[in-house]
């Protein structure tokens, strides 16, 4: 789907999903791939408790700066928040060699796990990529991921990880719009 500043409600869900639990938790580290307008960023933000600290990866150049000029006024100026750090590049290379550890990773990446625009992505929703999610995860910690459509090959590739998975269904509008899936994985 093209990205449009009047239909963000999945966007906001994905944040609320993966990060509702951590409010309470202090000092909370999410990695969000996946910049867009922002507008996945400031659920995030809105969520998660003032000690927070979120990475967003982005790997077009020209989005952040979009997000820094006039763009980033819809979502409110998520990259400007203190707990806002930008990565430029691919999240796939946080995850393969950052040591961080994180309670949640959101990926906002392509049309999802299957619907590639840049076939670089195929590696974040891989058996490989889940296992790299899954071992950069804290206990009890949340890799939830957008996609335009339910894909079960890629639930059952996570459960293959050891993760347990919901997916939700959800409009790009409250109550209207086209329908995404959330898939919402919790580390046991």
């Amino acid at each position: 789907d093209l990205m449009n500043s009047r239909m963000h409600h999945s966007e906001d869900e994905l944040a609320r999903f993966a990060c509702s639990r951590l409010s309470i938790i202090k000092n909370a580290q999410v990695l969000v791939g996946g910049l867009g307008m922002g507008f996945t960023l400031a659920a995030v933000l809105k969520t998660v408790g003032v000690s927070a600290r979120v990475v967003v990866a982005e790997l077009v150049p020209a989005v952040v700066e979009w997000n820094r000029g006039l763009l980033g006024q819809c979502a409110g100026r998520p990259i400007d928040d203190k707990r806002t750090r930008v990565h430029l590049g691919d999240v796939a290379d946080l995850l393969k060699q950052q040591p961080d550890k994180y309670d949640a990773i959101l990926l906002d990446v392509d049309n999802g796990p299957e619907a590639m625009t840049h076939s670089d992505n195929e590696w974040l929703y891989s058996l490989a990529g889940l296992k790299s999610m899954y071992k950069k995860l804290r206990p009890e910690g949340i890799v939830a991921v957008w996609s335009a459509r339910a894909n079960p090959i890629f639930t059952s590739r996570l459960k293959k990880t050891g993760f347990t998975v919901q997916e939700r269904t959800v409009r790009a509008r409250p109550g209207k719009g086209s329908r995404h899936t959330i898939f919402v994985a919790q580390k046991k």
